[in-house]
């Protein structure tokens, strides 16, 4: 019964296989809305003024961010929960495949978390003339939340693998 239950466990590990592939289906609702944006813009380029443009960079850095960390999750999620990736050796192969343990993982994107967060505090304090005094306050304030919790959290990595 005991070893039963130990394989029923260890193979319930595939069920986070479909939860992986539907990031990929993330990534590409991401993509269409990016390419959605950039041609969007293209017509205005000339019309819009410098600060908007900006602005839409600014959103269009903060989707690749956004797609980074869900490549970042959906891949090394599933190398480290499921299974490993057989990876043809005459194709490209990312650098940090097979490297990226649950700890660096959550490191990464943690820092993602905090990159994502600092374009978002900037492309408000662009526009801040539209936002309320109270409403930026709370922006920094969850943004800082943000850094002190990945900086804790890379402390706390560093002394568990320094002992």
């Amino acid at each position: 019964m005991e070893r039963f239950i130990e394989n029923a466990m260890y193979a319930s590990r595939w069920l986070l296989a479909p939860i992986y592939f539907g990031l990929s289906l993330g990534l590409l609702a991401l993509a269409l809305k990016f390419f959605q944006e950039v041609f969007h813009i293209l017509p205005n380029v000339f019309a819009m003024a410098e600060a908007d443009l900006i602005l839409v960079l600014l959103s269009l850095i903060d989707m690749a961010l956004v797609g980074g960390l869900l490549v970042m999750v959906m891949i090394s999620g599933y190398e480290n929960f499921v299974s490993q990736l057989d990876i043809d050796e005459s194709k490209e192969k990312l650098s940090w495949l097979g490297k990226m343990d649950s700890s660096s993982l959550k490191m990464k994107v943690a820092a993602s978390i905090v990159a994502i967060s600092s374009i978002h505090l900037l492309r408000v304090f662009m526009d801040a003339k539209n936002h309320d005094p109270e409403h930026l306050k709370w922006y920094v304030i969850i943004h800082m939340t943000f850094v002190v919790s990945a900086f804790a959290m890379g402390y706390l990595d560093k002394l568990t693998k320094h002992d």
